[in-house]
């Protein structure tokens, strides 16, 4: 059960920030007791556990640019600015999220996303003016390093930007609301796929090669995955609230071993870029993941649990963790195998 802090104390030591900190990222909630921090309220806020997914696709756009043009030939500015605007852009989107499923009466107190952790309004950690204020600024950051890109590196910036505002707000946002019309899960694989990935590698390198599309399909099919199982943990309710989901659609076996279907696919597309010279063949160091991968499976073919195992964080979340557990190992060791194929060149 999510539980929010109590207020930032006088005394809180740079240890208390850097647990409480940990914990938020890596639990997505504070140590049961722990006071609030600044920090770590803006971090519950944000939703930054989840950011690891976002910056792995900006750190695969721009090694894939790093090992075509060159350390020397690329621009190490726009690479940094294109990942800070990721994450400005990811946090944005989170902040839309849970402020217009308040305001559409999708999120509420009996709702799994003020359970597994402080939802920013329902848990009274920021005010709704706030809020917006939080999702102005973000998007105004934003739109700077946008305009700053199109210049230094040319037009398509603006489609790019443009489309992942579009997909992020219309999630949730009416008249489009792809969340409640089973589109969310493909508007997160175009997202942190060729919009995120291939974005990066275009204001890096300064120019888009058709095989980047190529490139981008592993890791965004696995970012898939984690949202479809955060679905499949919200199917009653979301089914009940006429929240056509893509498991709500198909079905929830269905779902279910479509879901195994795409964390299984990761493997035989990075195989098949490697062979093709799309990826360096040190990408092959992604099967280092597959105990875990296995593990992930067999999670997925035993029913969800009716109580939390003890010390468990993020209940009543279920199979999103265990598909984000597979994604986060995937996708440090495609990025690590991505490194080393700039270092060596093979």
């Amino acid at each position: 059960m999510a539980h929010a802090a109590a207020q930032q104390p006088a005394g809180m030591t740079v240890r208390d920030r850097l647990r409480n900190w940990g914990a938020v990222i890596n639990t997505s909630n504070l140590p049961r007791g722990a006071s609030m921090d600044t920090v770590s309220r803006w971090l519950l806020i944000t939703r930054a556990s989840v950011f690891s997914m976002t910056m792995t696709s900006g750190l695969i756009g721009g090694l894939l640019a790093i090992t075509a043009e060159g350390a020397g030939d690329i621009s190490w500015l726009n690479f940094a600015l294109a990942m800070l605007g990721l994450v400005l852009a990811h946090a944005s989107n989170n902040m839309i999220n849970d402020y217009f499923d308040v305001e559409g009466g999708v999120d509420d107190l009996a709702y799994p996303r003020a359970q597994y952790a402080p939802h920013p309004l329902l848990s009274g950690l920021t005010s709704k003016r706030t809020l917006i204020a939080a999702i102005a600024l973000t998007n105004l950051a934003d739109a700077a390093i946008m305009l700053y890109l199109s210049w230094a590196v040319g037009p398509l910036v603006l489609a790019f930007a443009l489309a992942g505002l579009f997909i992020s707000a219309g999630y949730v946002m009416r008249p489009i609301v792809l969340k409640r019309r089973a589109l969310g899960e493909i508007g997160v694989l175009i997202v942190w796929g060729p919009l995120m990935i291939g974005g990066t590698y275009y204001v890096t390198a300064g120019e888009l090669p058709a095989w980047v599309w190529a490139a981008c399909a592993p890791y965004s099919l696995i970012v898939m995955a984690v949202l479809i199982g955060k679905h499949l943990d919200k199917y009653d309710i979301d089914r009940a609230k006429g929240i056509l989901t893509l498991p709500v659609a198909l079905g929830y076996a269905t779902s279910t071993r479509l879901n195994q279907a795409i964390m299984l696919a990761f493997y035989p597309v990075v195989i098949a870029l490697a062979v093709t010279g799309v990826f360096s063949w040190w990408t092959l160091v992604t099967l280092v993941a597959l105990p875990r991968l296995w593990q992930v499976l067999g999670i997925y073919n035993r029913p969800r649990p009716d109580e939390p195992p003890p010390g468990y964080p993020v209940w009543p979340l279920w199979f999103v963790s265990a598909a984000f557990y597979f994604n986060k190992r995937a996708g440090e060791l495609l990025v690590l195998g991505l490194l080393l194929g700039a270092i060596t060149g093979w």
